[in-house]
């Protein structure tokens, strides 16, 4: 066998494949680049077909999140589907994923009290969710991205403020909500959300655990917040580390739009206090719903004379916590090319750590939000920074 692995365009694959032609052998090709992982196993002979494929739009755009299933229905002759049975079956559905997340939570709940010690601990909830992006839906794939680059064997397991991550009183992991899976059967994003929001309280019942939740597009952020605020019984404060402020009404006739999280959040009365930080590209509407909201937004034109103030921030007084939430597009490109919306001119890594770092207060929950595995580097270099932020706030949120 030959192994040909290309990195780049469309191009870049034909130029390389019409090299191996002339060799009676079989060829498996790994196209990654900013649009597209496409793995094509093949013998020569067909291969200028399969690149007639490969290279069309339809094949090389894999960052949109397709709808299966049970959202063809209403193209079928579908009179003998009662709703009443896609419900039930939806319920399920439901129910089931509820479950999972409910014994694993139990589970790493119960191994943290047995241990003994913990006031809080860091527990990962993946929620690999891409569809209410604005462009690409990358941050879908994440997830096990994030994982990956959290264990990865070119780096230790201890955080820079000294907390041992294979320590579960530190971090546990209670798997990811099955997103494509309950869409698939038909359900809303009304009740998807529901569903997240009740993973995260799941996550919460078991003390001493706390939500860490791995993007996604930051659309989640909704109703994870939700969730800790009902949990806890009332309003927290909000650090969100954004080149967006995130705040539309409803962008694009979207009210759940990643470019609309926050204005639920703040609507919902689920935040005292929202402090934006990072910000470079806003409009009128997002400095308008600011001021609506009473949202303190940091914009990086004035971060020079800001700085001191962010770094020596001092939150959660008089609420019941301090909810972190960092969109990796808050880093300037150079340290973090690979996601959906590249913004130059933001702010470089250590930056946001001096700003987690130095943070005072009470962190109940956070998360790491749009990273696009389909942008990244060849060597995961922005998985890595996303992965290196997880483990720096899941020390920030352990006692």
């Amino acid at each position: 066998n030959l192994r040909a692995v290309t990195y780049g365009l469309g191009s870049n694959l034909q130029k390389a494949a019409w090299l191996f032609l002339p060799f009676k052998c079989k060829l498996r090709t790994l196209i990654s680049s900013t649009t597209s992982t496409l793995v094509v196993s093949l013998w020569t002979r067909p291969l200028a077909l399969l690149l007639s494929l490969a290279l069309t739009p339809k094949h090389q755009d894999m960052s949109t999140i397709g709808r299966r299933g049970i959202h063809y229905l209403h193209k079928l002759n579908s009179a003998n589907v009662s709703a009443a049975l896609l419900e039930k079956g939806q319920n399920r559905v439901i129910d089931a994923s509820l479950t999972l997340i409910r014994e694993r939570a139990k589970l790493k709940g119960e191994l943290v009290r047995a241990l003994g010690g913990a006031v809080a601990s860091a527990s990962l909830l993946g929620v690999p969710l891409g569809h209410n992006s604005s462009f690409l839906q990358g941050p879908a794939f994440a997830p096990p991205r994030i994982r990956e680059a959290i264990w990865c064997d070119s780096t230790n397991s201890t955080t820079e403020e000294g907390k041992e991550l294979n320590d579960p009183r530190v971090l546990t992991d209670v798997g990811d909500v099955p997103v494509q899976e309950i869409r698939d059967c038909g359900i809303d994003d009304d009740r998807l959300m529901n569903v997240i929001s009740e993973s995260v309280k799941l996550v919460m019942e078991e003390e001493p655990l706390r939500p860490l939740v791995l993007g996604g597009d930051h659309s989640i952020s909704f109703p994870v917040i939700r969730a800790v605020s009902e949990k806890l019984g009332g309003p927290v404060d909000i650090l969100h580390l954004d080149a967006h402020p995130d705040i539309y009404d409803a962008f694009e006739g979207n009210k759940y739009s990643h470019a609309s999280s926050f204005a639920r959040i703040m609507e919902g009365g689920y935040a005292r206090r929202l402090l934006q930080a990072g910000i470079r590209s806003i409009t009128a509407e997002g400095r308008e719903q600011g001021k609506r909201f009473g949202v303190e937004q940091f914009e990086m034109r004035t971060f020079s004379k800001d700085r001191h103030f962010l770094e020596n921030l001092k939150l959660g007084e008089g609420v019941k916590g301090v909810y972190v939430s960092i969109d990796v597009d808050s880093l300037d490109p150079a340290f973090a090319p690979g996601v959906s919306h590249i913004e130059p001119g933001g702010l470089s890594f250590r930056d946001v750590l001096n700003i987690l770092h130095n943070l005072q207060g009470n962190v109940v929950g956070g998360d790491v939000v749009e990273l696009n595995p389909q942008r990244d580097t060849v060597d995961g270099m922005t998985a890595m920074v996303a992965a290196k932020l997880v483990r720096e706030l899941a020390a920030k949120i352990s006692k």
